[in-house]
């Protein structure tokens, strides 16, 4: 009997998945999606959309091929039918690119980390760490399943300083084994206005069980606290660090900086000027680096309305506070001897767009003419061609993927890297 119920229902199963209903739907729902992969948002209300669809692109190619093996099966004919044909095409070739360009970006990448520090330079990391680096630049399986985090130790909510006022909270993200590991001090994005310590966990979790202490820093925020009260924050933070270093197990000679937008603003500013801790590496995704450049050439759409954010960071316009903005610009710090740079930019980003990052990137590279100069100035540009601002909030999309992977490398490289101590 149960096996008679069962033949009757797949009929029923098929002609439900059949019927034009269905195929129609998600025919709009996967169009509509795919289309985020090339449109730039017009508003930060729709700003989601243009960020997340290029990460969930795998996603979208088994939709979209879904809808458009439901369609043929229909086998109709007509206008409407071969228009609704056309548009799953177009669909799932949009849902493609970034997969499409994911490999001839990763080999420039590649090419540009070998030149800069070695082809051979994975062999000075220590052979346990070096065997923790993710194996690929992009892994299928956790495109679907998300990246794998083991369990790390984390205290949260850690007061290190109260400016006017306002309690400065810390996160302290560390290995489940008792030991002294490098440290990555993150500071997140948000415009200056907005975010906290919890902000972009799951790398904090990732990197802890990579073997770093990773400190996640809160700071005050615009437009109630103008610059430079955020870089005041930043060395504050720096200086509890240094005090508590002992207690959490972090070696003080080992440190990085890494900040996402507004926050690679402050953790390069910190860098490349001065800071309460020696810095040995820099990691900065898609940080504005020039503000006055930056306000006389917003993107176009301009959803966040960059003027605004920096007038509220600021106080008001370069022509009013020029001198306020060039102490501001972390590419008017660059010199000999700086920290070891890492460079993200996002390619269509319409935030912070990616000609400033590859200004910055010129400008370090062209920095030194010493050994040791070149050395301690080098700078690596990594630009994802289909990317958005923010890319990485999708954590096992192929553009934060792609970053991630290149991103350990660089921090063992220059946090764990035999070779690395030897040169300094």
């Amino acid at each position: 009997m149960i096996r008679k119920k069962n033949r009757k229902k797949l009929p029923l199963l098929a002609a439900f998945l059949v019927s034009p209903f269905i195929s129609w739907f998600l025919s709009a729902i996967a169009l509509f999606l795919s289309l985020w992969v090339i449109v730039p948002a017009p508003t930060m209300f729709l700003y989601p959309l243009a960020v997340g669809a290029p990460e969930i692109s795998p996603w979208l190619v088994g939709i979209n091929t879904i809808a458009l093996l439901l369609n043929l099966l229909r086998r109709h004919q007509g206008k409407v039918y071969i228009i609704l044909l056309i548009c799953n095409l177009f669909a799932l070739i949009l849902g493609l690119l970034p997969l499409i360009q994911f490999p001839a970006a990763n080999a420039a990448i590649a090419t540009q980390v070998q030149a800069v520090l070695g082809e051979n330079y994975l062999a000075a990391i220590p052979p346990a760490d070096r065997a923790q680096l993710r194996p690929q630049p992009f892994i299928l399986a956790d495109a679907f399943r998300g990246i794998p985090i083991r369990e790390v130790r984390i205290d949260r909510a850690i007061v290190f300083a109260n400016p006017d006022g306002v309690s400065l909270q810390l996160n302290l993200y560390r290995p489940v084994e008792i030991g002294k590991y490098p440290a990555i001090i993150t500071l997140y994005g948000g415009a200056w206005q907005r975010g906290n310590a919890d902000s972009n966990e799951e790398f904090s979790r990732y990197m802890a069980a990579q073997g770093y202490c990773v400190v996640a820093i809160a700071y005050r925020h615009a437009p109630k606290y103008r610059f430079p009260a955020q870089l005041e924050d930043v060395q504050a933070a720096l200086s509890y660090i240094k005090t508590h270093a002992g207690d959490w197990e972090i070696d003080l000679d080992r440190i990085a900086l890494m900040g996402r937008s507004a926050g690679a603003h402050l953790a390069m500013l910190t860098a490349y000027n001065s800071s309460v801790l020696p810095v040995r590496a820099v990691v900065n995704y898609y940080g504005p680096n020039d503000l006055i450049r930056g306000y006389n050439d917003p993107p176009f759409p301009d959803a966040i309305n960059v003027r605004a954010v920096l007038r509220a960071f600021l106080g008001g316009t370069p022509d009013e506070l020029n001198e306020l903005y060039r102490r501001a610009s972390p590419i008017n710090y660059i010199k000999p001897n700086l920290p070891p740079s890492l460079l993200v930019y996002a390619g269509r980003d319409h935030i912070v767009q990616p000609k400033f990052g590859r200004s910055l990137y010129e400008r370090l590279r062209a920095t030194g003419d010493s050994l040791r100069d070149s050395f301690a100035s080098r700078a690596i540009l990594l630009e994802i061609p289909w990317a958005e601002h923010a890319f990485d909030a999708v954590f096992n999309g192929p553009s934060n993927q792609l970053a991630l992977y290149y991103t350990e490398r660089f921090l063992a490289h220059n946090l764990k890297s035999s070779d690395y101590q030897r040169v300094n």
